[in-house]
């Protein structure tokens, strides 16, 4: 029987628990705050898959690579799309209760850059908190140990292959294997639509234990985020019922774009809305949901509360009526398409290491993420991942002796010029929407200033900066790298750059 450490406790780091559990492993779930807490329980958006009779995988496939801008894995895709209808349905087993009609058929709605209405949703704009619900219930009623509270600092090594982890409090899991689940970075920004506990922990470890990490460059800004108090995501869901973007003067601009104006891909849509704030000084630009479902305002009102409850409730808390007038949105760092590169069953290039979810990089989402896919990725390969862990043969013998923590010297706080705002508000203005070449290397060199003076991380926010600083050396490098533009990466020193974005003068 093998033992499983899962880090993390989004749908990835269930589903992959639940499978190795099933498959007669002992499974542990490591996580640095609650059970619940995770990047899956924020996911206002749905889950994409082919599940009508008159939608076909081959279909879901093609929009995929489309959004992939041609860098997506077609294997990892032909899995996504071929498994995640099964893995739909193991949600709905497990006790997910998604949107239905009246006569009890699933509502599926559609989404930008999807051919086909193919995204189911429950409780409208609550998806992600109704599959995490479902999911730590069946963790609860199963043996699945949990530790809660316990940041993962370190990965422990012995003979090249990975053993088990430490934790901050000073306890050591060992296990046969470690499955990362820990998403992705959005802190790594000023704005940003993810939670607090989203600071590229499972990269930091991964990188230190010297897995392969790629396409970091590949970072996903949801193009409408409330601009108003706390950053709050506004769905892609209402693009997808009708409602428009406009400047300060009303007029709708991204169209000048793209032909699918509103829902053309995501990273089209960021970086329209980016130059048109350009434009108009830095000011948002703002979401029109005045036309959505009906012309009698009151009717609407009640649609809008019906249809999306959680955005509804944000937005009427901050003063605003958007049934009657245009309210004020703004991009905002949303997902990481790169990270630790695995195959389809999850194995990284470190002996005893799988990654499963955002933390990983599967090759699905290539260049830039289709809607509602990272829900679907999570179940999928989070399932491969956790059978395959179970079953694995742990390989060449493991040496005798004491197991050897990676650690980086330089991986801690650097001196007082560093701070975590410091370092969000360079990503953002240097390595956000749209970068270039000077931006980025003036990035790295204040990262190299920071990294050259830190100091050994003692605290749980100590070590979520270090590992912040260190993805971000990451992912400054790989944009660097990548001088041409492709989906969500945009080099505004590409002399390509505008047939990509036509608008890229007032981008930049």
């Amino acid at each position: 029987m093998s033992t499983i450490v899962v880090v993390g406790s989004g749908i990835a780091g269930l589903t992959a628990a639940l499978h190795a559990d099933a498959g007669g492993s002992t499974v542990t779930i490591v996580t640095k705050s609650e059970l619940a807490e995770a990047n899956t329980r924020y996911a206002q958006g749905g889950i994409a898959g082919a599940l009508s009779p008159d939608d076909r995988t081959a279909d879901h496939a093609h929009d995929t690579l489309v959004a992939g801008a041609g860098l997506a894995d077609p294997a990892a895709v032909d899995v996504l799309v071929t498994e995640g209808p099964d893995r739909i349905r193991d949600l709905i087993a497990a006790g997910v209760r998604f949107d239905r009609d009246a006569d009890g058929t699933l509502r599926a709605g559609l989404e930008g850059a999807h051919s086909f209405p193919r995204i189911l949703h429950a409780g409208g704009d609550a998806t992600g908190a109704e599959i995490e619900r479902a999911l730590v219930e069946q963790i609860r009623r199963s043996d699945i140990r949990i530790l809660e509270h316990a940041l993962v600092t370190d990965l422990v090594l012995r003979g090249g292959r990975v053993v088990g982890v430490d934790i901050l409090c000073g306890e050591r899991v060992e296990a046969d294997a470690v499955i990362l689940a820990t998403g992705g970075a959005g802190r790594l920004f000023a704005h940003s639509t993810n939670p607090a506990v989203a600071t590229g922990d499972g990269i930091a470890l991964a990188a230190r234990a010297g897995a392969d990490v790629r396409d970091l460059e590949f970072v996903q800004f949801h193009p409408t985020v409330l601009a108003t108090g706390d950053a709050f995501l506004v769905s892609e869901a209402v693009r997808g019922e009708g409602a428009v973007l406009r400047d300060e003067s009303g007029r709708r601009f991204t169209l000048d774009v793209h032909p699918d104006g509103e829902l053309a891909p995501r990273d089209v849509v960021a970086r329209a809305i980016t130059a048109a704030m350009a434009r108009q000084g830095g000011r948002p630009v703002l979401l029109d949901a005045t036309a959505v479902h009906s012309a009698d305002p009151d009717e609407r009102s009640r649609f809008l509360a019906a249809r999306f409850p959680t955005i509804d409730a944000a937005v009427r808390s901050r003063g605003l009526d958007w049934a009657r007038e245009l309210i004020p949105v703004t991009p905002a760092a949303h997902y990481l398409m790169g990270g630790v590169v695995t195959d389809l069953d999850g194995r990284t290039d470190v002996p005893g290491l799988y990654a499963v979810g955002e933390v990983a990089r599967t090759g699905v989402h290539g260049a830039n993420r289709l809607a509602s896919n990272s829900l679907l990725e999570g179940a999928v390969f989070g399932a491969r991942a956790g059978d395959a862990a179970a079953t694995d043969d742990p390989g060449w013998p493991v040496p005798a002796g004491t197991p050897a923590v990676v650690q980086a010297a330089t991986d801690g706080i650097p001196h007082p010029r560093f701070s975590r705002r410091a370092l969000q508000d360079l990503m953002w203005a240097d390595a956000g929407v749209t970068r270039d070449g000077e931006g980025l290397r003036r990035a790295a060199r204040v990262l190299a200033g920071w990294r050259a003076s830190s100091v050994p991380p003692v605290t749980l926010a100590e070590h979520e900066d270090a590992n912040l600083l260190l993805v971000a050396e990451l992912m400054v490098a790989a944009a660097l790298a990548r001088t041409g533009s492709v989906g969500s990466h945009l080099r505004a020193d590409d002399p390509a750059a505008a047939l990509i974005h036509p608008d890229l003068e007032g981008a930049a």
